[in-house]
């Protein structure tokens, strides 16, 4: 017998959905019944993606995450394509390459805290008045587990997913009113093009391993990882659960 899926009749707008954690995000939505609207700035990355998803699930929205307007265009994409948004998931972010905090150049620094914060505010500006008019709708923010736990040498980083960590809480307080909710996923490092950076510019093997010993389950998060959690917290399996940071970092907080 077949069950429809978790997000069946929902519309998504994926931010960064043209690779890494997006990408695993937009597939896992597509599988659970979802129509979403990949929002990236590649043309050549988000239109790959989309066209390998089923033709009237899935549309390419080229967009900045940091512009008002593309927020807006996203969201009349969305209703234009497939007559409604339901859920928004601001995926797309930055790292800067591991080293001490001082020499991180200012101009990484700027980028950092513009690309990985800025979205919450231009997506709240442009999305929240259609989403309170329907009295439902639904933020999943990507943080990070260094929100929580902060280490040396990825302080900035780390400091701009405490932002988006502290802002989906106050969100969520402010927005539940209206029938929105809003959360935040805190994974560790993750099978992405980002481990090189995290890793000081160089993917090796020692360390990769250095990263993996302190991950209790012994392994790095997957897309499909984070994007089995934005799937749960998206969904009406969630109705009932909003401003929360849900780790998905193989017990990294424990440590």
């Amino acid at each position: 017998m077949s069950h429809p899926g978790r997000l069946e009749g929902k519309t998504a707008i994926i931010t960064g959905a043209g690779m890494g954690l997006g990408e695993g995000i937009a597939r896992k939505f597509v599988d659970e019944g979802a129509n979403v609207l990949l929002f990236d700035i590649s043309e050549e990355h988000g239109q790959k993606v989309a066209d390998s998803l089923p033709r009237a699930k899935a549309v390419f929205y080229k967009g900045d995450v940091t512009d008002l307007e593309h927020w807006e265009g996203a969201l009349k994409a969305s209703l234009d394509h497939f007559g409604g948004l339901d859920i928004v998931v601001n995926n797309a972010g930055v790292v800067h390459r591991s080293g001490p905090s001082p020499a991180v150049p200012r101009s990484e620094y700027d980028r950092i805290m513009s690309i990985n914060i800025t979205p919450l505010y231009q997506s709240a500006k442009a999305i929240h008045p259609h989403f309170a008019a329907q009295h439902s709708g639904v933020f999943v923010n990507l943080s990070s587990i260094s929100a929580p736990r902060p280490r040396p040498n990825l302080v900035w980083y780390a400091g701009s997913k405490g932002a988006v960590s502290a802002i989906t809480k106050g969100l969520a307080a402010e927005f539940a009113p209206d029938g929105v909710r809003c959360n935040a996923i805190c994974p560790v490092v993750a099978e992405t093009g980002m481990v090189r950076e995290v890793l000081g510019g160089t993917d090796t093997v020692e360390g990769r391993q250095g990263l993996t010993r302190g991950i209790p389950l012994g392994r790095f998060a997957t897309p499909w990882d984070v994007a089995c959690a934005a799937c749960f917290l998206a969904s009406e399996e969630a109705g009932f659960i909003t401003g929360v940071e849900l780790p998905v970092d193989g017990g990294r907080a424990l440590n």
